[in-house]
């Protein structure tokens, strides 16, 4: 079967799959020839990071309809997770490279779990009860990490919280001989060994492109939208709305979680506070240019809003200011009638609508 005679939906799902397979051969090419500068080699990870976020976050946003602003609070659950789990396991698993996929499924388990607690509750409501909620969350998370104290040795896991300010970690009594410390409160996780690799990025851009995509095809997908649409006219067929709307909320906190297991272990050192409200804006704000619900533009913006700054390091100070400038730019030519209206011409939609 041609291309040309595959469904719409099926035919722009296998192009995004191609497009993110095309650049990682080209950045694959690039990286070993030397090609690539050191700064954007350094970015390669937390970009494909960066683009399974807002995939997922568009799931929430694009997709369901609801506004999220604690992306970066299941971000942190997975990154810590994952870091922990890392660095209990590297003298169990020696292989790097299952060991990174074993910390990425457990910050995906426990940012899942983190998902159904915080939307169990609160998606039952109305109105912007969730935003507020994992905006809460986000804090909640990042405070909880500043008092955390996480050690490993021959005895297991030493876990304790420094709600009084006083406890170091001496205080978690690791063996001197095999312990050592992960997560030291408000240093957050040091001496992470780096296992993050471009490869894993790709693998992990690429699942959350065919589980987010498979989702939005089929019937459950199809419900999910329809809540988004009109939430009184779904219920009045018979959709569960809870039971939905969960779904889509835990699945884009658990591919969060696991996006934030590589980014963590990408750093030898890492803090609560790269996981701040500024994060979750960043993430939202990588959805709103790609276009609610458009899985093609999340990824662009995601990849091209990571490089931004670093290109535009030349302008030393004004880099900033040029960043802000170039995204109301975007912003207005994305929200433009004329440039939709070409681009829907481009795309063939303009001939379809003539046919019909």
């Amino acid at each position: 079967m041609k291309i040309s005679q595959l469904k719409k939906t099926t035919r722009t799902d296998f192009l995004t799959y191609a497009g993110v397979i095309a650049a990682f051969v080209i950045m694959s090419v690039l990286q070993s020839n030397g090609s690539l500068s050191r700064s954007l080699t350094g970015q390669l990870v937390p970009i494909c990071c960066y683009m399974s976020m807002a995939v997922s976050l568009n799931l929430t946003v694009g997709i369901l309809g609801e506004l999220s602003l604690g992306h970066a609070g299941f971000m942190s659950v997975g990154a810590f997770s994952g870091i922990t789990a890392a660095m209990c396991l590297q003298n169990t698993i020696s292989s790097a490279p299952l060991r990174l996929a074993v910390a990425m499924l457990v910050g995906f388990v426990c940012a899942a779990v983190a998902g159904l607690i915080v939307g169990a509750p609160v998606l039952r409501l109305r109105g912007d009860y969730l935003a507020i909620v994992t905006l809460a969350f986000g804090e909640i998370i990042k405070e909880l990490v500043n008092c955390l104290l996480v050690g490993h040795d021959a005895n297991g896991l030493h876990i304790a919280f420094n709600l009084s300010g006083n406890m170091t970690i001496d205080d978690l009594h690791l063996d001197p001989e095999t312990g050592i410390a992960i997560i030291k409160g408000a240093q957050g996780a040091t001496a992470t060994k780096t296992i993050a690799t471009f490869t894993a990025g790709f693998v992990l851009v690429m699942l959350t492109l065919i589980i987010v995509l498979n989702l939005v095809r089929s019937r459950a997908g199809r419900a999910i939208m329809a809540l988004r649409d009109n939430r009184i006219a779904a219920e009045s067929v018979g959709i569960n709305i809870t039971k939905y709307k969960l779904m889509a909320f835990v699945l884009s906190a658990a591919l969060a979680g696991a996006a934030g297991a590589l980014y963590g272990l990408n750093f030898s050192s890492l803090q609560a506070t790269k996981f701040n409200f500024n994060t979750s804006i960043l993430i939202l704000v990588f959805v709103v240019l790609g276009g609610l619900g458009n899985i093609w533009g999340s990824l662009i913006a995601a990849a091209l809003l990571t490089v931004l700054p670093e290109l535009l390091r030349a302008f030393s100070d004004y880099r900033m200011l040029v960043y802000a400038i170039v995204l109301i730019l975007v912003m207005l030519a994305t929200n433009n009638p004329t440039l939709k209206s070409w681009l829907s011409r481009l795309t063939g939609r303009g001939r379809e609508k003539e046919a019909a």
